[in-house]
């Protein structure tokens, strides 16, 4: 369901088949395409956001620290997403330490969009 929300795919999807699946399309994307894979919708909800430089190369010197942390973010969410949708079971993260780790995005997301109040 993680890689769904992050790609806008649906396993289903008419791109995928026996050869290629969500797993693999976003596995293959690991770990400098991942941006390229995102639902365009996401693209735009970072750049409504103010936080453009996401949807940049890192390379690029318009590149903000924010949207670099973005960036992360997403990639870790596609890490997670890979990780559940391992095929065996026996090999899928265990759900304590994808809940740790969301909750840790979510920290880490909320720290960039909430600006700090100063004394």
């Amino acid at each position: 369901l993680l890689l769904e929300m992050v790609t806008g795919r649906r396993p289903t999807d008419n791109m995928f088949d026996e050869r290629l699946n969500l797993h693999n399309f976003a596995k293959m994307a690991l770990p400098n395409g991942v941006m390229q894979i995102v639902d365009p919708s996401l693209h735009s909800a970072i750049v409504s956001d103010g936080d453009e430089a996401t949807v940049t190369s890192s390379q690029d010197p318009t590149h903000s620290r924010n949207g670099g942390r973005t960036e992360e973010c997403l990639k870790s969410l596609v890490e997670i997403g890979v990780a559940c949708s391992m095929e065996a079971p026996q090999d899928r993260m265990d759900m304590s330490k994808v809940v740790s780790d969301l909750h840790l995005l979510r920290d880490i997301l909320l720290q960039i969009r909430v600006p700090r109040q100063t004394a």
